[in-house]
């Protein structure tokens, strides 16, 4: 399916989609005559020679049609692959000998070679409209209308990544960090500019420091591990415990910060009043002083199943944190405004509403870490001045670095350039795998991360809307401005079914029940997503758990 054809999609049905290009499976396979695998850094079958059985994968015996089985390359393929998944992760595959080192890293395309077959939607019902383009994963590739020397885009669907471990997912890695890159630059995935120039940054980086040799991953992994193996023994040995004494496991974390409040009504101006802020578990608690604590809060709301975004901008030190509260009707979301007075006041309360809207408390052992990562992506938008940024001599292109809108907010390349390189001035110490594990990071933290559109309409209703399905949710939105109208959390499910003859898909939860028409994708593709994010949820901690193929297919496939 080429960009104009999905610009035009008022959806796709189960059957035409057996005859259209360019869709793609639940493990990110995506044909299309009209995509190049160095845009996207995808794996893909070679075209364009005699010899049927070269390029071919394979895959072994298993469970029928499964996604997960292990992938191998035809005997005949140049290159040897030993096939065999990294330790913990659903879609890694680790090769030998030079196709690795093909697949480690990928060449720089232009943006202009790139904007010629990359779909680059400019709305959210543009967003919304791509996602006709997944294949079926209960049927096979042949029966979908995939031929010999097809190309096979590979694309990650479910924004749920185990165990990124360098030393054995180079591969995995490079094709999420270039499928973050692409959803970047053709702005499938909005960001802020200071965002956008720390991300050029680290592109810069990677594209350096993949011309330099890099260390040996294994080596300074089987030392590091030794090395932490022994100190744990030997704290162990001479404390008893790993806890730390200066954690007390009996008192529950809290914030107070005096912070300033805003609720936007219908017609207003952002008028932003300062009050204490109380948070504790999961209980946000808003007072007019401090010395109100005592009393009845002016405000008082949970934190778990609101939808938290930020709105930062470090150029005129704003920090924002916005919540849509569900309201106690049910009848939609409630936002509100939070502004932070300092970067570290801001990466604290973050952490801790973002916990809290998942159901978790500062006493998590995630929290610490959460906080560190936020703080970590800020200092890196610092600008810093830097003696190579003052000359800048353009080896570089900025233009494939950065997506269009921001071009034309500079004055000039050069200008842009100077940006690129003060910020990289903050990640020169990275190295290959560290650069794009940042990126990676970062690309995570965004608010749009891991939501996929759906334009809908609810059961009784003419009104089109927005569903975003993401890891542990749906969220209905306002298809317009984008706003969360409500939420439903898939740990409160009941079930959820699919009727068939009139392609209407039923969620059952345990304070609702929702039921809609998907417009712009069959609602087959709806169930896969929300099956296959139940069936990554249900993964237990062992890194050496059998992947449950058939569960899978249950839940994804539409049969029991």
């Amino acid at each position: 399916m080429d960009k104009e054809e999905l610009k035009r999609n008022r959806g796709v049905s189960a059957i035409r989609r057996t005859q259209v290009p360019g869709l793609s499976s639940p493990n990110g396979h995506m044909t299309s005559p009209s995509y190049d695998s160095a845009t996207l850094g995808s794996l893909f079958r070679r075209s364009g020679t005699s010899d049927a059985s070269q390029g071919t994968l394979s895959r072994d015996s298993g469970t029928p049609r499964s996604p997960f089985g292990t992938l191998r390359l035809s005997p005949s393929y140049p290159f040897n692959a030993n096939g065999t998944m990294s330790p913990g992760s659903v879609h890694s595959i680790l090769f030998d000998g030079a196709i690795e080192r093909t697949l480690t890293n990928s060449p720089l395309v232009s943006v202009q070679e790139a904007f010629a077959r990359l779909y680059r939607p400019r709305n959210l019902a543009e967003k919304a409209r791509i996602n006709a383009g997944w294949l079926d994963s209960s049927r096979s590739l042949l029966e979908q209308g995939v031929c010999e020397n097809d190309i096979i885009l590979l694309r990650f669907k479910f924004f749920t990544f185990y165990e990124l471990t360098p030393k054995y997912d180079a591969v995995r890695i490079n094709q999420i960090y270039e499928q973050a890159k692409w959803s970047l630059i053709s702005e499938e995935i909005d960001c802020t500019e200071e965002e956008m120039m720390i991300f050029a940054a680290l592109q810069l980086q990677i594209q350096q420091q993949s011309l330099l040799p890099q260390p040996d991953l294994e080596r300074s992994l089987q030392t590091e591990d030794e090395v932490d193996a022994a100190l744990n023994d030997l704290q162990v040995t001479l404390e008893g415990s790993t806890l730390s004494d200066t954690t007390d496991i009996t008192q529950t974390p809290e914030l107070r910060n005096y912070m300033r409040f805003f609720k936007p009504k219908k017609v207003t101006f952002k008028s932003f009043k300062r009050y204490f802020f109380v948070f504790k578990e999961t209980v946000l608690s808003i007072y007019r002083s401090a010395e109100s604590v005592d009393q009845n809060p002016v405000l008082k709301f949970s934190i778990r199943g609101c939808e938290v975004t930020s709105d930062v901008n470090l150029s005129s030190q704003k920090f924002n944190i916005k919540l849509f509260v569900p309201s106690e009707d049910g009848g939609g979301m409630t936002e509100m405004w939070i502004r932070q007075d300092t970067e570290e006041q801001y990466a604290h309360w973050m952490a801790a509403f973002r916990l809290a809207s998942k159901g978790r408390t500062m006493a998590d052992s995630s929290y610490e870490s959460e906080v560190r990562s936020l703080q970590s992506f800020l200092s890196m938008q610092h600008p810093v001045s830097s003696p190579t940024a003052a000359n800048v001599d353009l080896q570089f292109d900025p233009a494939n670095y950065v997506a269009p809108r921001f071009l034309n907010k500079v004055k000039s390349v050069k200008q842009l350039a100077r940006r690129i390189l003060e910020a990289q001035s903050n990640v020169q110490g990275l190295n290959l795998m560290e650069a794009k594990m940042t990126f990676i990071k970062a690309w995570q933290s965004l608010p749009e991360y891991g939501l996929t559109y759906f334009i809908i309409k609810m059961r009784g209703s003419k009104k089109e809307e927005l569903l975003a399905v993401t890891f542990n949710r749906l969220v209905r939105m306002d298809l317009a401005k984008g706003d969360s109208l409500k939420t439903w959390r898939f740990q409160n499910m009941k079930e959820w079914n699919v009727n068939w003859d009139i392609k209407e898909v039923v969620v059952e939860f345990e304070e609702d029940r929702v039921a809609f028409h998907c417009l712009t994708a069959d609602c087959k593709v709806v169930h896969e997503f929300i099956g296959g994010y139940i069936f990554l949820s249900m993964r237990s901690g062992d890194r050496n758990q059998t992947l449950n193929e058939e569960q899978f297919q249950k839940l994804t496939g539409g049969w029991l």
